[in-house]
Formats: C-alpha cells, sequence, structure tokens
C-alpha cells in the first residue's frame, strides 16, 4: 500500500470517475480526501465504495457553524468510517470544543476507533494581498499558530496549514500534533489556485504529518506513475 503521508484530493463530481482514478492508482496510493463537490455529490456511496478496498479516508467538508449545529453534524458523520474529518478553527473555542466532544461521544457509542478531528487554520489560497483585505491584526503564520494552539487547547488533534507555517506549528504545538498541509506541489508542477505553497520534500522537512496533494497526480497523463514519484521524493525525507 501507499504511503499514508500522502493523501490524494479526489477532487471530481461522480463516483464513474472516482472508480476511474481509483483503479489507475491501485496500490500506490492507501489515503484519498473527499471534498465539498464529491461528498454533495456522491453523499456516504463514495465513503462505502473507499473503505471496501480498505482505502483511509479525510472528509474535507470543513463544518463552521454554531457549537450545536456543528456537534450534531460531526455525529452523524462519524458513523460514516472516515478516518479522518475536519472543521474550522475560526469557529471558536466552544465550537471545537463542542466538535471534539461529540465526535469521541459517537465513536464510544458506536464501539468503533475515533476518527482524527481537525481544523482548518488559513486557507492556503489566501495570500498576502487577500489577508490585508481581512483586515487581522496578526501576520498570517501569527494567526495560523495562534488557532492551532485554540484547537489543541479545545481538544482537536490537529490542523490544516500550509507548508510555511507547519514548521512553526510544530514547535508550538509538539511533535504528535497532526499537521495536514495542502499547497503541495512537485517541482514543475502548475501552481493553481494555491499562494503558499512548498514541494513534498519541503512540506514534510518543515514538520507535516500529511500532504493532501490532487492536480498534480490526478491530472497526469499517468497519475500512478505521478503518485510513485512524489511518494520516492517522501522517503528520503
Amino acid at each position: 500500500m501507499g504511503d499514508k503521508r500522502l493523501i490524494v484530493a479526489l477532487d471530481v463530481p461522480n463516483m464513474n470517475q472516482v472508480r476511474n482514478l481509483v483503479e489507475k492508482l491501485g496500490d500506490s496510493v492507501s489515503y484519498y480526501k473527499v471534498g465539498m463537490e464529491l461528498y454533495y455529490s456522491t453523499g456516504r456511496e463514495v465513503i462505502a465504495y473507499l473503505r471496501s478496498l480498505n482505502k483511509d479516508v479525510f472528509l474535507d467538508l470543513k463544518l463552521h457553524d454554531i457549537p450545536n449545529t456543528v456537534a450534531q453534524s460531526l455525529g452523524v458523520l462519524t458513523e460514516l468510517g472516515a478516518s479522518m474529518l475536519n472543521i474550522h478553527a475560526s469557529g471558536g473555542l466552544a465550537m471545537m470544543k463542542a466538535a471534539s466532544q461529540a465526535v469521541a461521544n459517537k465513536a464510544a457509542q458506536l464501539e468503533v476507533s475515533r476518527p482524527a478531528l481537525i481544523a482548518v487554520t488559513v486557507l492556503t489560497s489566501i495570500d498576502a494581498a487577500d489577508w490585508a483585505n481581512l483586515r487581522h491584526d496578526m501576520s498570517i503564520k501569527e494567526h495560523v499558530v495562534h488557532l492551532a494552539k485554540l484547537a489543541q487547547s479545545a481538544g482537536i488533534d490537529g490542523v490544516v496549514a500550509s507548508p510555511q507555517e507547519a514548521e512553526a506549528i510544530r514547535a508550538a504545538c509538539g511533535e504528535r500534533f497532526i499537521i495536514v498541509t495542502p499547497g503541495v506541489r512537485p517541482q514543475g508542477a502548475a501552481i493553481n489556485d494555491q499562494s503558499r505553497i512548498a514541494t513534498p520534500r519541503e512540506a514534510l522537512k518543515q514538520g507535516a504529518h500529511h500532504l493532501v496533494i490532487g492536480r498534480p497526480i490526478t491530472a497526469a497523463a499517468d497519475p500512478r506513475t505521478a503518485a510513485l514519484e512524489i511518494c520516492k521524493e517522501m522517503e528520503a525525507v
């Protein structure tokens, strides 16, 4: 099975494309991200399909609402068998505490392993100009570290952040705090809509646990070869 530090983003709209891509990738990938587009299109079907193949699933729905709504929603999502779920750290301390407790309670009720729960800090598409428009009084890095520490205090297992903040998060939150980094691009790959990026090697050296990579693999002429090349680069770290 593939390196579990690599999470391939299934940013496709239907099950036919999912099956086609997963079959092409075969045992080169063992962990997949299911985001909003795919989940809203297929619902539980895509999770059940990936789990039937013994693939781990990061269900990336970025919940952000009042504490009770997020908690109730996560109770339902915990039933699906994903390995990792996420919320927005900007929902606040009370929301994150309710989220963490809801996932733990539902997993205990079902007598299953508790999925990891992580919090999105600042989207990797946001650059300095976007950040200035939001009028925060901290730099992006300072704000990301602040949110990571807040999430950790709420019982959250880790965060989603760009590779550029991973080292600072690791220093602030310790080795066991999960850091999932999108915005990872192999050398020569198109940047697309990402702003704060790094190569796989750089992201892991900075302290990332998992790298979320989509188009450099899924849009490649040979997705399996692209995935194996990235795994090879990761092995050297």
